[in-house]
């Protein structure tokens, strides 16, 4: 089968939003199949287009762990019409990495979440006004002191944009906790993290701490707060619906793989 969904190199570390961008650009292949279904094969659910099997750009089976996952990246396939759009098909795309990238990167993408940590979202804090402090309070500090508990550390929290180092204890521990995760769900596990800008919400989302949308609404606060205030404009709408697709495409691999 052609190869139809092949991403950059490195496609594991992508921002998803310049991956949009990337995408958005190229031209796209033709729908070619009538019937796109999940299929129990030997090592788990492929993908069948007419009884024939998607592969990944690795030119290997796209093989997926669970029924529910595989219909849902069935689902994906089915739902394209005239054109076979990328952009539009996260699960595919997260699964693809982690088959044919994270599989054999486990170790640097690992290394790279714990990064995250380092300069997590969560523990910069504004200084003002006291509106998006207290929201940032209320959003972030319960999930931190959950973190902190967790990994046998306490968070440094930073007013501003200077970098502070947070306990190397803390990270060494929280590296140590994507060992035991697969390369599914650490392929996952890196979207939700580059989408929030946060690796501690994403593993607190993993963990079944906050909910998919108390996740989304933790990892938005400010913007938020300024879109209250002035306005959203429509590009950064649409960037952030797209955003969410991708978002939700790792919850689901984050709750079923």
């Amino acid at each position: 089968m052609r190869d139809l969904l092949s991403d950059p190199e490195g496609a594991a570390a992508n921002d998803p939003e310049q991956r949009a961008r990337e995408l958005s650009k190229r031209e796209l292949p033709k729908r070619f199949y009538k019937k796109a279904e999940a299929a129990k094969v030997d090592g788990g659910f492929a993908i069948h287009l007419d009884g024939r099997a998607v592969k990944t750009p690795a030119k290997v089976t796209l093989l997926l762990p669970t029924l529910t996952l595989a219909e849902a990246v069935a689902a994906e396939w089915e739902a394209q019409e005239k054109e076979i759009d990328p952009g539009k098909m996260p699960l595919t795309r997260i699964s693809n990495s982690a088959q044919d990238a994270v599989t054999s990167k486990f170790a640097d993408v690992a290394d790279e979440i714990t990064r995250f940590v380092g300069n997590d979202a969560l523990c910069y804090r504004a200084d003002g006004p006291e509106t998006l402090v207290t929201r940032q309070r209320e959003l972030w500090d319960p999930v931190l002191n959950w973190a902190g508990d967790a990994l046998g550390g306490v968070f440094v929290l930073i007013e501003g944009i200077i970098h502070k180092e947070q306990p190397e204890a803390l990270l060494s521990s929280f590296r140590t906790r994507l060992d035991a995760l697969s390369p599914l769900q650490l392929s996952a596990l890196h979207t939700a993290t580059t989408l929030t800008g946060s690796a501690v919400l994403a593993y607190a989302l993993f963990e079944k701490r906050v909910t998919a949308d108390e996740a989304w609404k933790a990892a938005f606060v400010e913007e938020d707060w300024n879109i209250e205030r002035w306005g959203e404009d429509a590009e950064s709408s649409q960037m952030r619906v797209y955003k969410r697709k991708e978002f939700d495409a790792a919850v689901l691999i984050l709750e079923q793989a």
